[in-house]
């Protein structure tokens, strides 16, 4: 083979390893995107919850008289 040819298959081989390489790369930042989201959500639900009992316990205590008086 000529340097010429040589090159230019050592350039197809880079580009289809690079190619092959970005699409992993997209696939597990997809799948990492997809687990972001679900936890955000539960994220959300919990803040919520946590919210809801916060509230629950500070209700105002009653005004009464100390037992000194």
């Amino acid at each position: 083979m000529s340097d010429e040819t040589t090159r230019i298959t050592r350039l197809e081989e880079t580009l289809a390893y690079q190619a092959k390489t970005i699409e992993e790369l997209s696939d597990q930042l997809a799948e990492q995107w997809k687990i972001v989201e679900q936890m955000r959500i539960k994220l959300d639900r919990l803040t919520e919850r946590f919210l809801s009992l916060e509230e629950q316990s500070l209700e105002a205590p009653a005004i009464t008289r100390p037992p000194h008086y």
